[in-house]
């Protein structure tokens, strides 16, 4: 560390609460990285347990020029909270209780650090349902989610716990998606909705991904809007079976999930009809299940997906593109295409309901010649993505990951219209630096 830097940092020590900022070695390397490929040893470690504290550190980095990273649980797939530039990551892990669930307007206060599956737990007690389902629920923190108080240290207080407000710009959509580039969330009023009385699920399996995508282009053209639609190709199954054994897999070159949920008397019959109507096209095998429990066992296994994919022993490129819903089979294809241009496995799964596909490049780095084949086809998947109106990211951000594709995702006015809005929130730039902006 640099001795100046340290000196600096001891002084903010005696500004928090004793183990607020921690310098021992395993404190600084377990927050040196996510889940991506990149890392770097920090200054410190900020672990505050208030707002009061968060903005003490600000106030401190600010006038100091010292770099800070805020992290969540460090589940993110890109890099996106590797101190770059070292100086202080700021995790807001402590900052995990549930200030609020309220019945009466349909909302819930959150501090950043609450792991969203605890969160989906404690409405659901209360009758309340909470949405968003990210596969990583049981390690994801909502500060995470919502992406990552402003750089100078100021706190504000954005939105409203009203379901429409148009006081204004809309500045709390600003900060959604911002990667820690803008401010740092340390509190969140988060809409609610009824728990739906019933749930009820569709797992088809199918010999070909075209069947798969014949599919669900009859479901959205029945008048059922489902509440959840998952797909999933050849080689994330094969995985799939042998990390889990299910013999139901075998033969299955496609799968879909489709959920529904609702009055239990129009999600039976919705479901029905849905199911005769994906009979008549011969799929390999239909499994019906009724009510959260039936309807659990699809998600445990759609859950071990990414898991699956790892127990390959091939590195797992994880790119989460979204594309526009009429292009999903044109995707399919356009990755198997792939796969035989660059001779390397693809893996595809992900949401078909709003188009966000984890296409997952499979890389042997010991093979001659991968990695420069692998960073060729993440060419090619980006510049196809967005030459269909697609994005190169629906859920996991830039960071370090995408960094070189944000040039090609955003024009120049696009890219200068973000360094405007970052130099007015953080003009000495010392939040999250090195990344896209």
């Amino acid at each position: 560390m640099n001795p100046r830097r340290h000196k600096t940092l001891l002084e903010l020590q005696c500004e928090l609460p004793a183990g607020e900022l921690r310098f021992d070695s395993d404190t600084l390397q377990s927050h040196s990285g996510d889940k991506w490929f990149a890392s770097r040893l920090p200054d410190a470690v900020a672990l505050p347990r208030s707002t009061r504290s968060v903005a003490t550190i600000l106030r401190f980095a600010h006038r100091h020029n010292l770099p800070v990273t805020a992290r969540g649980a460090g589940y993110g797939y890109v890099g996106g909270c590797v101190p770059s530039r070292g100086g202080v990551v700021l995790s807001l892990a402590r900052m995990n209780r549930i200030k609020e669930i309220n019945s009466h307007d349909f909302v819930t206060v959150v501090q950043p650090g609450v792991v969203t599956h605890h969160l989906h737990e404690a409405v659901e007690k209360q009758g309340l349902y909470y949405p968003p389902d990210p596969a990583s629920r049981a390690d994801s923190s909502i500060g995470g989610n919502i992406a990552t108080n402003v750089a100078s240290g100021s706190v504000v207080r954005l939105g409203s716990r009203t379901h429409k407000n148009k006081t204004g710009f809309d500045l709390a959509r600003l900060f959604v998606g911002s990667e820690g580039l803008l401010g740092v969330v340390t509190e969140a009023t988060l809409k609610l909705l009824p728990l739906p009385p019933f749930r009820a699920c569709l797992g088809v399996g199918f010999g070909s991904m075209k069947g798969a995508a014949r599919a669900i282009r009859a479901v959205f053209g029945s008048g059922t809007l489902p509440s959840a639609l998952e797909v999933a190709d050849a080689f994330t199954l094969a995985a799939a079976q042998k990390r889990t054994g299910s013999k139901l897999l075998t033969g299955c070159r496609a799968h879909i999930i489709v959920e529904l949920d609702g009055q239990e008397g129009s999600v039976r019959s919705e479901l029905k009809r849905l199911e005769e109507m994906i009979r008549a096209m011969k799929p390999v095998f239909v499994q019906r299940g009724y009510g959260a429990e039936d309807c659990e066992k699809f998600w445990q296994l759609r859950r071990e997906f990414s898991y699956a994919l790892r127990d390959t022993g091939l590195t797992k490129l994880n790119e989460d593109i979204t594309v526009p819903r009429g292009r999903l089979e044109d995707l399919f294809c356009f990755a198997e295409w792939l796969q035989k241009k660059h001779h390397l496995p693809v893996a595809c799964f992900g949401h078909a309901g709003d188009g966000n596909i984890h296409v997952n490049v499979m890389v042997d780095k010991m093979q001659p010649g991968a990695p420069r084949r692998s960073e060729a086809a993440l060419d090619d998947l980006f510049r196809q993505v967005l030459a269909w109106g697609g994005v190169i990211t629906g859920e996991h951000g830039i960071g370090l990951a995408k960094k070189r594709w944000w040039p090609d995702a955003a024009s120049e006015e696009v890219r200068a219209l973000h360094r405007v809005i970052k130099q007015a929130l953080d003009p000495k730039g010392i939040l999250n630096p090195g990344k896209f902006v």
